[in-house]
């Protein structure tokens, strides 16, 4: 005896948020313009954005150091290890100053860590808003991440100091792109109320 076997078909009803389409808009537009011009800088200049880069991350570091330390003086830790963490945040940040080089073959790694997670990212975002117009270029940016990403793993470390600011520079502009493209079509998506 054969069964015939047929998919239930669900409808999922799509109700789209107007009043945030019209919020998001606006700060779409201004992140995806400012996203779009830093990342064109990157792209131009990227040995001076992989400069800023290195130079941003060995401040944090630093600045890190200098904090937990500040908390570890105030618990009044009751022995040396509580200093641990301050001190290595801190070697490491003057580290990433003083040695930009070594700093940027290790940024070129966690960057590409980064890019991956930001592609898969892209995917997921493009996946949770597949019925919106504008899906796609989520996908894309998604893609240009992946891509970007496995550019940067194959050059290491002799192409970090150029591929850095270049592909972050990258990934910036099609950010900005993507966020420009989600505002545009959420304008379209606000006045079919």
């Amino acid at each position: 005896m054969t069964e015939k076997i047929t998919p239930e078909i669900t409808q999922i009803n799509f109700k789209f948020d107007h009043e945030f389409a019209g919020k998001f808009r606006k700060f779409s537009l201004i992140t995806g313009i400012l996203l779009m011009l830093i990342g064109f800088t990157g792209a131009i200049a990227p040995q001076i954005m992989s400069l800023v880069v290195s130079a941003f991350v060995g401040w944090l570091l630093l600045l890190g150091g200098v904090l937990t330390g500040y908390t570890a003086f105030l618990g009044k830790g009751r022995s040396m290890i509580a200093f641990l963490k301050p001190v290595l945040l801190f070697i490491t940040g003057a580290m990433f100053l003083f040695f930009p080089l070594a700093g940027l073959a290790a940024l070129a790694l966690l960057l590409t860590v980064y890019l991956l997670m930001d592609a898969f990212g892209g995917f997921g975002l493009a996946y949770d808003i597949y019925p919106m117009r504008g899906w796609g270029w989520m996908a894309f940016n998604g893609v240009t991440s992946l891509i970007l990403a496995i550019v940067l793993f194959l050059g290491w470390p002799l192409t970090s100091p150029l591929m850095i600011g270049l592909l972050v520079g990258i990934s910036l502009f099609f950010d900005g792109l993507a966020l420009l493209v989600l505002g545009l079509v959420s304008k379209k998506i606000s006045n079919q109320k």
